[in-house]
């Protein structure tokens, strides 16, 4: 049967975008280089005109170039269409790449909801308004011991707030008036020297006829001394 039928052929596989792209691209090139020959060539027919005085020989040149300018223009017509053909292939492969990755990202998101909703099940609205009602309950707590801890033993609750800023303002002007003298306290300023008479109260020396008077009574020697009695001193 094969032998008369023929064995079937399995069929190729289409080709990629990529591999339609890259014979395109080959096919591209070998146009490019074709037209690089003929831009010389012509180029070369123009000097030879240029050198060439008016006439049949003139002509034949012209005519050659105007075939090869013909070729060329040819040539840059398939170079145009197959450039078209590698932006609308390069477009299908822009479109074909963004489908594969909203295709991955639909899979990335469903698996993200069904673990999310595998999450929730596990967390409790109410669970967490109670312990947060709970931990407001505690820093209240915390802050009562805190205040309870810190309070003072001495201070009586009834204090005049008059009677305290009156010490403020005199405590004030103390300061104002140390400040101006010298801004030297006056429990640092040192003492002045005090007068032994008037703190002892003695009597002032007697001076003129109370003085001789006095001598007469109580009399010195040179020194100053108590004189000794004259009896005394015959005995």
């Amino acid at each position: 049967m094969k032998r008369v039928f023929g064995a079937k052929k399995n069929k190729e596989p289409p080709p990629t975008i990529q591999e339609a792209t890259d014979r395109i691209n080959k096919r591209g090139e070998t146009v490019d280089e074709k037209i690089k020959k003929l831009d010389a060539e012509l180029a070369r027919y123009k000097e030879q005109i240029k050198k060439t005085r008016p006439g049949p020989a003139q002509e034949a040149v012209k005519a050659r170039a105007m075939r090869v300018l013909k070729q060329k223009r040819m040539y840059e017509g398939q170079r145009d269409m197959m450039y078209n053909q590698t932006f609308n292939l390069d477009q299908v492969a822009f479109a074909t790449e963004g489908l594969k990755d909203a295709q991955q990202t639909m899979s990335a998101l469903k698996s993200a909801n069904k673990e999310l909703k595998g999450v929730m099940k596990t967390v409790n609205i109410s669970d967490i308004d109670s312990m947060q009602d709970e931990m407001l309950d505690m820093m209240d707590i915390s802050t009562e011991i805190q205040e309870s801890l810190g309070r003072s033993y001495n201070v009586p609750d009834d204090i005049d707030e008059e009677e305290l800023f009156g010490e403020l303002d005199a405590l004030e002007a103390d300061m104002g008036a140390e400040i101006e003298s010298d801004a030297v306290p006056s429990y640092l300023q040192p003492d002045k020297e005090s007068d032994l008479d008037s703190e002892l109260n003695l009597p002032a020396a007697p001076t003129g006829n109370a003085a001789a008077v006095h001598n007469r009574v109580n009399p010195q020697d040179d020194l100053g001394l108590p004189a000794v009695p004259q009896a005394s001193l015959r005995n």
